[in-house]
């Protein structure tokens, strides 16, 4: 959830290619939109996506890790339980 600060607009000015601005102006017909609207939105999805996919390869990073440490006998015998990590702190 975003606070009221965060929320309250602010103007920025924008140069977008003019295939993209009649692209966004079919969406505001279409949708009964504005400009504004349709831009945020887009937006956010972006972000939305990014983070994701940011998420997904930290994942990935860390399985493959898991999987190169569960591998190598050596390496898995020096693993420790989190409770075991935990004591150390």
């Amino acid at each position: 959830m975003r606070s009221l600060a965060q929320l309250k607009k602010q103007q920025v000015g924008l140069r977008l290619p003019v295939y993209l601005i009649e692209q966004i102006d079919e969406f505001t017909k279409e949708y009964n939109l504005n400009r504004t609207d349709i831009i945020i939105e887009s937006i956010k999805s972006y972000l939305e996506k990014q983070e994701a996919q940011k998420l997904y390869d930290e994942f990935d990073m860390a399985c493959k890790e898991l999987k190169e440490v569960l591998d190598d006998p050596k390496k898995a015998d020096e693993l420790q339980t989190l409770d075991e990590l935990l004591d150390e702190l």
